[in-house]
């Protein structure tokens, strides 16, 4: 009987939350005991569910697990994520609430957001144990901090034994953060606040920072020299700091270099662009190769430029063809 053959190791596997966008626009955010009147509209969002959708939108296969609530808002869920072609391996956790974010978005395209995890945080790794079949088809498997820590922490040692690359965003960061889960990452994508957070937690990165607090503006004064070597005090293979129109610093063994924005674009709505911008990196490490950080680096740039001309968070990530004209361009 011949043996059957070894899964094709093509496919992003996020494993993440889901929450429902309760989104309400105004023209500037209310000050503490304020009022003021806006426009509200909703759908589906969450940092696991939005990158999902951003790789597959960019071309990745992508399968899907997180946690749900047996409700309406998880039933829409499933409906959404299997119409983005995404394999949803989502698990319904009785008892407690799918995952809502309430969102503000003022006139310049800036957001305020509360997230509820609900279901999303009730993940446990024995959901992920049940399905282990998730692990050995992945090229890619990417995390961030909206399922708990542990589930972080579990998935990533399960794809590293499966041989796949693993990839954290951690976002948001989280006050029980532990350092001590980078030894099994190998790719590492904070934007500056979070860059900066971490960087306070590092014993390495001590005497490079003078013993100071490190926040978002001493990271904005870094050469490229000195933000390289605090890359480097992570311990992570490759670091991706997303910097908003800066663009984004890519930091390897090798050496660190800053890819540009897209900046000839119109904002509209910055909610989903750090999503969108992980999505597509995974996506373009799972179809170029480990290899090609920088060129999937400039894909993700690209894609997160597109997002933010949009309304929303899943439905504003950009198809692969507009991605793919602009890259081109």
């Amino acid at each position: 009987m011949m043996p059957s053959p070894a899964p094709e190791k093509n496919r992003v596997l996020v494993i993440g939350s889901f929450v429902q966008d309760l989104t309400w626009d105004c023209a500037e955010f209310p000050r503490a005991g304020e009022t003021v009147i806006g426009r509200f509209r909703t759908g589906p969002g969450g940092k696991g569910s939005n990158q999902a959708v951003a790789a597959a939108r960019a071309g990745a296969r992508v399968t899907f697990v997180g946690g749900l609530g047996k409700d309406t808002f998880g039933d829409g869920a499933r409906e959404f994520l299997r119409a983005e072609g995404i394999d949803c391996r989502a698990v319904e956790k009785s008892g407690v609430a799918t995952g809502t974010a309430g969102i503000l978005v003022n006139a310049h395209g800036q957001n305020e957001i509360v997230v509820a995890l609900g279901a999303s945080a009730a993940l446990q790794p024995a959901d992920l144990d049940a399905q282990m079949d998730i692990f050995k088809s992945a090229a890619v498997v990417l995390v961030q901090h909206e399922a708990t820590l542990e589930v972080n922490a579990h998935a990533l040692r399960r794809a590293r034994a499966a041989g796949a690359l693993t990839m954290l965003n951690p976002a948001p960061m989280r006050a029980d953060f532990d350092p001590a889960i980078l030894s099994s990452v190998d790719l590492l994508v904070p934007n500056e606040t979070e860059f900066a957070a971490l960087v306070n937690r590092l014993p390495d990165a001590a005497a490079k920072i003078g013993g100071e607090p490190f926040n978002e503006t001493a990271l904005a004064a870094l050469d490229t020299a000195a933000l390289q070597a605090l890359c480097r005090c992570c311990g992570v293979p490759t670091v991706i700091i997303t910097l908003g129109a800066r663009g984004c610093f890519v930091s390897t063994s090798a050496g660190g270099e800053l890819v540009p924005a897209v900046t000839d674009v119109r904002v509209v709505d910055t909610t989903g662009a750090g999503d969108a911008f992980a999505g597509a990196l995974a996506a373009g490490l799972a179809e170029f190769g480990r290899g090609e950080v920088a060129r999937a680096a400039r894909f993700a740039n690209v894609a997160a430029a597109l997002s933010v001309t949009r309304v929303g968070t899943a439905p504003a990530m950009p198809r692969r063809a507009e991605i793919d004209a602009l890259f081109s361009a």
